[in-house]
């Protein structure tokens, strides 16, 4: 399998401070968000909710599109965010099965 490519957008709740970061494994990286793991804007303002992301084969075209994101007005990011996510659900629930979303200990929600 080929390696991917995400960008994400968290929010530290609906309507609430946006972070656009990039990555390899999203699930180990929102993780990391969620846990505080590193020091940072992400843990200061308790972005840790994964409300967006996008996966790309190609480094650079993620790269790209991260640069575009943040470039972007805070409204334009809202209506993105809305088109898929109306409720501001944490995705991560829904990519890790046995997850609450919260701070824990697994990477995955696996025994």
């Amino acid at each position: 399998m080929d390696k991917q490519y995400y960008i994400y957008i968290l929010a530290s709740r609906k309507n609430g401070t946006l972070y656009i970061g990039i990555t390899s494994d999203l699930i180990r990286r929102i993780w990391e968000h969620k846990n505080k793991v590193v020091e940072g804007f992400t843990s200061k303002y308790h972005v840790d909710k994964l409300v967006y992301y996008e996966i790309f084969s190609d480094p650079e075209n993620a790269i790209k599109r991260e640069k575009r994101l943040k470039y972007y007005k805070r409204k334009w990011k809202i209506d993105l965010i809305e088109k898929g996510n109306r409720e501001w659900k944490d995705l991560y629930v829904e990519l890790v099965p046995g997850s609450c979303g919260q701070p824990c200990d697994r990477v995955t929600g696996a025994e």
